[in-house]
C-alpha cells in the first residue's frame, strides 16, 4: 500500500516526500440494521447477548463512538469485540494493556538500528538532509493504535484492561477516540480514513479518568442470569445434555452467592461444563461436584467453602 492509502496528514507536513491533504475521516456506512440484527448476528458468531449488550454496539456503530465494558473478569468483555470483529468480517487488532505500558509498545517507535545504518551509509549528506531521511515512513514501527488508525480495511480495536495503565499512557489515547488521530512530531497528524469499531474492557482495578469516560459509551457485563448461562453453556459446550447444562449453572449460581475469593466467571463455568462432558457425567451428584470444583474454582479456601456448601445441596434442583 502506498502513504496515500493508509492515512492523511495536516496540510504542509510530509509523510515520505508526499504533501497530502487532511480530513475527518467518514464514519462509513452502518454495520447493523438493528438492535435485534445485532443480537441475532452476535448468537451467530456464538456470542449471546442480552438486550443491553445489544443496544451499546448498535449505538456504537451508528454514533461512531468506542464502548468503554466494565465488569467482573470472565464475563465475556474480551469476547465481545472479538465476536464483533468476526460478525463485521473486520480486523482484530489488539493491544493488551499492562502496568509499564508506553508510547513505544502502543503507538509507535522508530526503528533505531535501521536509521543508524542509514546516516552511516550517507555521511556525505547534511544533517538537515538526513533527518529528512531519516524520518520517513520505512523507518516506522506501527504498534496498535497507530495500526488501526491507518489501516484501510474495516478494523474493530479493542484495548484490552486499559485499567491496568498509568494515567499518563491513558492519555495518550484521548486524541484518537476523539478525534480519530495520531500526532507524530516529526510527521505531522496522521489521521484515519474511517473510523474503528473501539472497545475498551476494565476490571475496575482503578478509576479510570473522566476525560477518558465522557468519551466512551459506557456498558456494563455482569454474570449472565440464570436463563442465560444456561443458554451460553448449551451453544459453548459440544455434547452437554440440557439437563446437565442446567444443573451447571444452578450450581454455579449457588456457589458466586458465597463469600469468594474470586466469584467463577462464565469462562470457568464453561471450563467445568466440558470437563463434565468429557468424564462422562450425565448428572452431577455432590461428590463430582466437590471433585472437580479446582476446574471452577482457584483459591484452596474458595474450594473449601464451596465444598462445604456442595454437602448439603441438592444438584438435582
Amino acid at each position: 500500500m502506498s502513504s496515500n492509502d493508509n492515512q492523511t496528514t495536516t496540510p504542509g507536513t510530509r509523510w515520505g516526500s508526499e504533501e497530502i491533504t487532511s480530513g475527518f475521516p467518514e464514519a462509513g456506512d452502518p454495520r447493523f440494521d438493528s438492535i435485534d440484527a445485532v443480537r441475532d448476528g452476535l448468537a451467530g458468531v456464538g456470542y449471546l447477548a442480552d438486550d443491553s449488550i445489544s443496544s451499546v454496539v448498535y449505538l456504537a456503530d451508528r454514533l461512531a463512538k468506542p464502548v468503554l465494558v466494565e465488569g467482573p473478569a470472565g464475563t465475556g468483555k474480551t469476547e465481545l469485540a472479538k465476536s464483533v470483529a468476526r460478525l463485521t468480517g473486520s480486523r482484530l487488532i489488539r493491544l493488551q494493556c499492562y502496568e509499564g505500558l508506553d508510547e513505544s509498545k502502543a503507538l509507535y517507535e522508530w526503528n533505531y538500528k535501521k536509521q543508524l545504518l542509514r546516516i552511516q551509509a550517507d555521511q556525505g549528506q547534511s544533517w538537515e538532509q538526513l533527518e529528512e531521511d531519516i524520518f520517513a515512513e520505512e523507518f516506522l514501527l506501527t504498534r496498535p493504535l497507530l495500526e488501526a488508525i491507518r489501516s484501510t480495511e474495516p478494523v474493530v480495536l479493542l484495548v484490552d484492561e486499559v485499567d491496568r495503565v498509568e494515567l499518563e499512557t491513558e492519555a495518550l489515547l484521548l486524541e484518537i477516540l476523539s478525534e480519530y488521530q495520531v500526532s507524530i512530531p516529526e510527521l505531522g497528524t496522521v489521521r484515519a480514513n474511517q473510523i474503528p469499531l473501539v472497545f475498551l474492557t476494565s476490571n475496575n482495578t482503578r478509576e479510570l479518568s473522566e476525560a477518558l469516560k465522557r468519551r466512551c459509551l459506557y456498558l456494563h457485563v455482569d454474570y449472565p442470569d440464570l436463563e442465560r448461562e444456561r443458554a451460553i453453556i448449551e451453544t459453548r459446550v459440544p455434547g452437554i445434555s440440557q439437563s446437565l447444562a442446567d444443573q451447571v449453572a444452578r450450581i454455579v449460581r449457588a456457589i458466586r452467592s458465597l463469600d469468594l475469593k474470586k466469584a467463577p466467571s462464565v469462562s470457568e463455568t464453561l471450563d467445568w461444563a466440558r470437563t463434565l462432558v468429557v468424564l462422562g457425567v450425565g448428572s452431577i451428584d455432590a461428590e463430582q461436584a466437590r471433585d472437580t470444583l479446582h476446574i471452577l474454582l482457584k483459591y484452596r479456601t474458595d474450594i473449601d467453602r464451596a465444598a462445604k456448601e456442595l454437602a448439603g445441596l441438592d444438584t438435582s434442583v
